[in-house]
């Protein structure tokens, strides 16, 4: 039996499915219609796939050939390209000790077989909200966004030191106009692909939108000085062109209001 063709790409949430039995990977496409999906057919062959593809969620086998799940887990875990991917273990082996040991190497969720596809979906759901919060965090923190309050989700530390790293490289460069997606993606060590599909993961943001957000909420700060022009806030803020960082503030911004309630009167007078 063939294993099942993946999908054209779309809109929808990308799921890894690593497992070897092809029926089992075919139930499996026919339980989850409203996902794309991506196969592969052992441990090795799917840790290769999520650290190329950096899908939205990955389920796997236990028992499989080359690296076994939870092996996979652990080296998911602990390759920073994949460390913040939600993980589903689905395994015949049910006893509490090997339960145990799913968690304990990253597992989110460990399901035995056979399982209830409703079961599943709704765990997986579930997953994939939490990773949504996480994302309105971050959009809340850059203050880019209008959002609703939310209650901020607990983060992990290889997920928050993740952004914080991307963050303190663009403000390390925050001047130079001439620092592009490039030169972060080389600094970091990750290709353009994963690098996109991660930040836009964890905080809803492509590498263009974060780098553009920590200027101009850098750019916020400095124009509440009232010794620094719309110009020179402009160039130390990387933007070669003030009539163009004009635009994009006011785009961004639209006279909110910040700094107790007051509004910086030189950002929408001068700018």
């Amino acid at each position: 039996m063939q294993y099942p063709t993946p999908p054209e790409p779309s809109s929808r949430q990308l799921i890894l499915l690593v497992e070897d039995n092809p029926d089992v990977a075919a139930y499996l496409n026919s339980c989850l219609p409203e996902y794309r999906l991506e196969f592969a057919v052992d441990g090795q062959e799917g840790f290769d796939k999520a650290t190329e593809l950096i899908p939205d969620l990955i389920i796997s086998d236990v028992m499989m050939p080359r690296m076994d799940g939870f092996t996979l887990c652990q080296h998911l875990r602990n390759d920073e390209r994949s460390s913040h991917i939600p993980i589903v273990l689905l395994t015949a082996k049910a006893d509490f000790e090997s339960k145990l040991t799913g968690l304990e190497r990253g597992a989110d969720v460990y399901l035995e077989k056979p399982f209830q596809p409703e079961e599943l979906r709704l765990r997986i759901r579930k997953l994939l909200e939490l990773r949504e919060k996480l994302k309105q965090h971050y959009l809340q923190s850059f203050d880019l966004r209008k959002l609703a309050a939310l209650e901020e989700p607990a983060l992990e530390k290889s997920e928050g030191s993740f952004v914080q790293k991307i963050r303190e490289c663009i403000e390390v460069n925050l001047s130079d106009h001439t620092f592009s997606i490039e030169q972060l993606c080389k600094a970091v060590h990750l290709s353009q692909r994963q690098l996109q599909r991660k930040l836009e993961a964890l905080t809803g943001f492509s590498p263009n939108q974060f780098i553009r957000s920590i200027r101009l909420n850098q750019a916020k700060k400095l124009l509440l000085d009232p010794e620094l022009s719309v110009t020179a806030v402009a160039y130390d803020c990387g933007f070669s062109d003030p009539s163009y960082f004009a635009r994009v503030f006011k785009q961004e911004f639209d006279r909110r209001r910040w700094s107790g309630g007051k509004p910086c009167a030189k950002v929408f007078n001068e700018v």
